[in-house]
């Protein structure tokens, strides 16, 4: 096989995220400044180095404040959470391969949790998580990555990192693994995500599995 180690990012790769998130964006923006968030920078920050980096590109002087009123209205719609379409299916076919699967987020654990328990399907199959506590830096440092092979004593050559925003592939290409780009995330454009020039960019999980 090509890749026998497959790492994957959470959020609009795995699971379709990104309504929730852009939602409690917006709620803590009005919430806490009293007034909506440019929405185009929020986006363009989705996938990057994490939620109090981007607090702190809404107010400096809040950080505090935005974090734990968008985690207050965040947590509880991980209950509405949906995958997208094959993704969570084809998670058991790379196990019976015989690859080892993981995922490397900038959420914190808690969050992620709240999504394994969603999707059951995620806590069975990975084989390591690494979330926003587990690395000083994040994405698109290669830190996160990193640790995560040091985790499964794996080698860059032998693995991919699939995500669907710029920062993964820089990451993934800082770090030496393969660079996968998903187009079905819903934040990132496929030109934004080609700029980074990643070793692919799949819009269906037919096409993923092929390359891998």
């Amino acid at each position: 096989m090509r890749y026998p180690v497959v790492l994957f990012d959470l959020d609009g790769t795995l699971i379709d995220s990104g309504p929730i998130i852009l939602a409690s964006m917006r709620h803590a923006s009005r919430t806490v400044l009293g007034r909506d968030p440019d929405e185009e920078l929020v986006r363009a920050a989705i996938g990057g180095p994490g939620l109090i980096a981007q607090m702190r590109d809404l107010d400096p002087d809040r950080v505090d404040e935005l974090v734990e009123v968008y985690r207050a209205h965040n947590e509880p719609l991980h209950e509405t959470l949906e995958s997208f379409t094959g993704i969570l299916e084809l998670l058991p076919v790379l196990r019976d391969e015989g690859r080892t699967l993981g995922v490397v987020t900038a959420k914190r654990g808690k969050t992620v949790g709240l999504a394994f328990d969603r999707f059951p399907v995620l806590r069975e199959t990975m084989d390591v998580l690494v979330g926003a506590e587990d690395t000083e830096r994040h994405k698109p440092d290669p830190d996160p990555l990193l640790e995560a092979l040091r985790r499964l004593e794996a080698s860059p050559s032998d693995a991919v990192y699939i995500g669907d925003s710029p920062f993964d592939v820089r990451a993934a290409k800082a770090a030496g693994l393969g660079a996968i780009a998903v187009g079905w995330g819903g934040i990132h454009t496929d030109e934004r995500l080609l700029a980074e020039e990643p070793d692919a960019l799949v819009h269906t999980t037919e096409e993923l599995h092929g390359l891998l």
